[in-house]
């Protein structure tokens, strides 16, 4: 399914990419990209010869009846993993399971560090909870990705894309291996997320906003909840 859904997606769309070379033809790799749309997950894996896996909520392969089973059968058919958001970190030690898993096998996984979609367009401060736990426990090499225009094919809400040409731009490998097994140290974490995403930045040109995308949703959503209150205020003092 991986194949032909890929084949579509480059038909359809003749998406560019620079920096293909980058990616390593075999052996194990972990995707850092940043993240602005649904088909972020799809237009990438479309343009490599090799399977990406990513995580995904593991809702999307537990939903019931007809439409439940189709999505599963998509998800899976594109490499993506269900990761249980239960318990007390969440995803967030589910997603270092899984993606030490994929590493293992030598295979790439594909991880989105800001941990949401941008709610702007801009590109949000980096988690340290799946990237650089995942690197600093295998010794892996990180490869920045920055996907161009994404959100532009598929804005949050929207079901039917927009066919126009999106751009892939793939950076050098980058070496954390001198960190391995520091995966509990903080600061090391930090270090090396921030790394990543100056590099995610480079390459995307994207405006770089020091606050997780997670708290510019809440404040974007409260600020469009104040607006609305205040518009019916207005209305009626009319």
């Amino acid at each position: 399914m991986k194949f032909s859904i890929g084949g579509t997606l480059k038909l359809a769309f003749r998406p560019w990419v620079e920096g293909l070379e980058n990616v390593p033809a075999e052996g194990p790799a972990i995707l850092a990209s940043n993240h602005l749309s649904f088909s972020d997950s799809f237009f990438l894996p479309a343009v490599l010869d090799r399977k990406v896996t990513f995580i995904a909520k593991a809702e999307y392969f537990t939903s019931p009846g007809v439409k439940g089973r189709l999505t599963a059968a998509f998800f899976k058919g594109v490499g993506q993993l269900p990761v249980d958001r239960s318990g007390a970190r969440g995803a967030g030690d589910a997603a270092v399971r899984s993606g030490i898993e994929v590493i293992r096998r030598g295979e790439l996984f594909g991880i989105y560090p800001e941990g949401t979609r941008s709610p702007d367009g801009r590109l949000y401060r980096g988690k340290t909870g799946g990237l650089a736990r995942v690197a600093l426990a295998t010794g892996a090499p990180v490869i920045p990705i920055a996907m161009i225009d994404t959100e532009k094919i598929q804005p949050p809400g929207k079901v039917v894309p927009k066919l126009m040409r999106p751009g892939i731009r793939i950076g050098k490998p980058l070496d954390f291996s001198r960190y391995q097994g520091m995966d509990n140290d903080r600061f090391i974490l930090r270090s090396v997320t921030d790394e990543v995403m100056y590099e995610i930045m480079k390459l995307s040109g994207q405006e770089y906003v020091d606050v997780y995308a997670t708290v510019a949703k809440r404040r974007i959503a409260e600020a469009e909840k104040a607006a609305k209150a205040a518009g019916r205020t207005e209305n009626k003092a009319d």
